[in-house]
């Protein structure tokens, strides 16, 4: 890592920034993402229209339909796009896009074609934008072969995550949090890559594993710290790539620790912890001390209101009480 801080957003334009740079069948697409319309409403894409010209970064009209469409077509002539849908849940409007051609393109050629797209899009709870701007929606997409999905909880992550999914054959999706943004740290060295699939343990600990990804990892993190206050020694895996995830550092932590905590902020039912716990409890049944906990928001549209919102988020305390949960210690 660079010894010079960096924003999330900042991460995010120099490793487009990089791969334009390296490579010139990488172009980007989407809704004001050229610098005559500010570089994208989270300024992600700042200065690169004006770098690289609007034949390979282009504003395109508000039609997801449109973006998604013409990103797969680019990425099956050989192009590599990075397609830009401003939230989450407005991959709705482009699901057939995705999930019946860019997801299965590869298969029903015989691996003749390959569809290198990247789709980043932004998504998460705690200001205030309401039930259809906030949905975190990954279990969705991992349920579906042939797409890989990808999110980062730090700055050098978002960088080296966006440079792997934009080198792969396969279509990545790259969840960016809301909240992120403006987080600072250590910058990734130019050419930086995070492995898609490869998990990344946070912090070492012997008496119980939290397993999360995104904006979770902060929170395991911070719930790791009071768990130590009281005696109890959390390991946090950030996993990075909720699909494909890595299972084997997830089983081999859990194996150790024999004790397990689920969190993300998605809704709990059918959620990617559900897929999680039961292959910890398919592999490890006999190793472990007490069930799996999971720790997730409640099943609710998440709602407009301050209050509202802050009841529907899980919080650092639901995580602390799991972990005394699952080791049958009590405050």
């Amino acid at each position: 890592m660079s010894a010079e801080n960096t924003s999330f957003a900042q991460a995010l334009n120099a490793a487009l920034d990089d791969a334009m740079a390296d490579d010139d069948n990488v172009i980007m697409l989407g809704e004001d993402v050229g610098d005559e319309q500010g570089g994208g409403v989270f300024k992600v894409s700042k200065g690169l229209s004006g770098k690289y010209g609007t034949n390979r970064v282009r504003s395109t009209p508000i039609s997801e339909q449109a973006i998604i469409g013409a990103a797969v077509g680019a990425a099956i002539t050989g192009m590599r796009p990075v397609a830009e849908i401003m939230l989450m849940n407005f991959i709705t409007i482009a699901m057939d896009q995705l999930v019946n051609h860019a997801a299965k393109l590869r298969f029903m050629s015989g691996g003749q074609t390959n569809v290198p797209l990247v789709v980043r899009t932004t998504t998460g709870a705690g200001v205030g934008f309401g039930g259809q701007h906030s949905d975190m929606l990954e279990a969705w997409f991992a349920h579906v072969p042939g797409l890989k999905i990808a999110t980062a909880s730090n700055p050098a992550d978002a960088y080296g995550l966006l440079r792997s999914a934009i080198d792969d054959e396969d279509p990545t999706i790259l969840i960016e949090n809301i909240t992120h943004y403006r987080m600072t740290g250590p910058a990734a060295e130019p050419g930086y890559r995070v492995p898609l699939g490869k998990a990344a343990i946070t912090r070492e600990g012997g008496d119980v594993t939290l397993v999360t990804y995104g904006r979770g990892v902060g929170d395991c993190l911070t719930a790791a710290g009071q768990l130590a206050d009281e005696g109890i020694a959390a390991e946090v895996i950030d996993l990075r790539t909720v699909s494909p995830w890595d299972e084997e550092a997830v089983l081999a932590s859990v194996a150790k620790t024999k004790r397990a905590v689920i969190v993300h902020e998605a809704v709990r039912p059918f959620g990617a912890g559900a897929e999680i716990s039961a292959r910890i409890h398919e592999e490890l049944f006999n190793d472990l001390a007490g069930p799996v906990q999971r720790v997730a928001s409640y099943p609710s549209p998440v709602p407009f209101a301050k209050s509202l919102e802050t009841a529907f988020l899980y919080s650092v305390a639901d995580i602390v009480q799991a972990a005394r949960e699952t080791t049958k210690k009590k405050a």
